[in-house]
């Protein structure tokens, strides 16, 4: 049913009259004219996108309601189209903050007494509370988009605001895909220097000779075409952190520089006679095994143990099974909206081959295995033949063949993991799992279990 306001339908009604009722729904609740202009704004909208009712009224709606919907698939704009109600969409808005955050919108369109269509009505409510319940009673662990079932992550998380805090130079270990510069932001945002520039370098991207210029700056006639000053990346970062990614393809000569920069916090720019002060945090990556590198004398042994003060190691999505289905729901939302789908789940046969694949490309192939299932899904459920062909065929002659897949093998290594993370402890691992101690028991003999 339509929500009808007294103004401006009713002119004799006091001006503060549907205010004061606006103000006392606890849902968020704007209107619009026929022209998309804010009439109204209560105050749970005001609190939900921090917007205020001043700043708010007498714009267009989606300068202020940035929900992810906006652009493509207007709800306000259908409903009047179709002279349908929305009820209880789950849609996303950015706030004020810049916070992402989890909303229910329902719409109507706003009519005069006579029937005149004056514009629309839309009300929201904040779900975030709901959304942290929900991932509390499914068991599902995110930290800065990371997400996670596993012990060592989670142990990870714990000591990460205490490494945030200091200015120690943290060196994230990990394979390509794992999210090492997830992580990173992870540690800019929980430190000190969160409000200041968050700058990333892929060393391995940028030929040598324009790497030394990239990261330091040159001046003005340091060479042919450096025809005005230009600031590097540790200009840009200042006061902020440089994350230096794939850290060990940087070349020796470029590694003799950031070493100087560690340890004195200076650096001079290309043509440049003097020193100037670096005011960055170094945060660096590799999927290389910098301690050989140093055995064989393609990294610098000094310069390691300057970066290796905080080490911090991603497992591979191979040593964290049960993360897998985890993930795979994360992915099915997040492409719900990119393709304006309505895919809800995995068929058994589709998860058991997703679990039984090795992964070398790790969470980052698993998002591009989902996308790619989404094109070819016509309806509400992923199946084994939207998965690429590769994932279950035989491999060519001579290549590594795939393991069957087998949901027994995801089920014992979950119990393996739920077993370690609470110290063998059956009543505890139990509760995590959310099954009866007997039902473990009968299982950890099954699977021939050591406790």
């Amino acid at each position: 049913m339509p929500i009808k306001l007294k103004q401006p339908i009713d002119n004799h009604a006091p001006s503060d009259y549907h205010d004061v009722i606006l103000d006392s729904i606890a849902d968020g609740v704007f209107t619009v004219d026929s022209d998309w202009t804010i009439t109204s704004f209560n105050k749970a909208a005001q609190k939900i996108t921090g917007v205020p009712v001043k700043d708010a009224i007498g714009r267009k709606c989606w300068e202020v309601f940035h929900a992810d919907v906006c652009e493509r698939e207007c709800l306000l704009k259908k409903t009047l189209k179709t002279n349908r109600q929305c009820i209880n969409k789950t849609v996303y808005i950015v706030n004020k903050s810049g916070k992402q955050i989890s909303i229910s919108v329902s719409t109507a369109i706003l009519k005069s007494g006579d029937g005149t269509i004056l514009g629309g009505v839309e009300t929201f409510r904040d779900l975030s509370e709901v959304e942290e319940l929900r991932k509390e009673i499914t068991g599902r662990h995110t930290f800065a988009d990371i997400i996670t079932r596993d012990y060592r992550l989670l142990g990870l998380f714990d000591t990460l605001p205490s490494i945030a805090k200091s200015d120690a130079p943290v060196l994230i270990l990990g394979e390509s895909g794992t999210g090492k510069e997830l992580l990173a932001k992870a540690v800019h945002q929980l430190s000190n220097r969160a409000k200041n520039p968050f700058v990333a370098v892929n060393c391995s991207a940028l030929p040598e000779n324009l790497l030394e210029s990239e990261l330091f700056g040159y001046k003005k006639g340091a060479f042919t075409d450096a025809k005005q000053d230009k600031p590097g990346r540790f200009d840009r970062a200042k006061n902020g952190t440089l994350f230096l990614d794939e850290i060990g393809d940087l070349p020796k000569t470029v590694q003799a520089k950031l070493l100087r920069v560690l340890q004195e916090h200076v650096y001079e720019p290309l043509g440049a006679t003097e020193t100037v002060k670096s005011e960055v945090r170094i945060i660096a990556a590799t999927n290389r095994d910098l301690g050989a590198m140093v055995d064989s004398g393609e990294f610098r042994q000094d310069l390691y143990y300057r970066i290796n003060v905080m080490p911090l190691t991603l497992p591979p999505l191979r040593e964290r099974t049960s993360d897998i289905p985890l993930l795979v729901e994360h992915f099915i939302g997040h492409y719900n909206t990119v393709y304006r789908k309505n895919i809800s789940n995995v068929s058994i046969e589709a998860m058991a081959i997703l679990l039984a694949h090795r992964y070398p490309g790790n969470v980052r192939e698993l998002e591009n295995i989902l996308q790619h299932a989404f094109v070819l899904c016509p309806g509400a459920t992923i199946e084994k033949n939207h998965l690429p062909v590769s994932l279950f065929q035989k491999r060519a002659a001579g290549s590594e063949r795939q393991s069957s897949p087998s949901w027994e093998s995801f089920e014992k290594a979950t119990i393996e993991q739920a077993l370690e993370r609470n110290k063998y402890n059956r009543t505890t691992t139990a509760q995590d799992l959310g099954i009866h101690v007997a039902t473990l028991w009968r299982k950890i003999k099954k699977y021939e279990i050591r406790t």
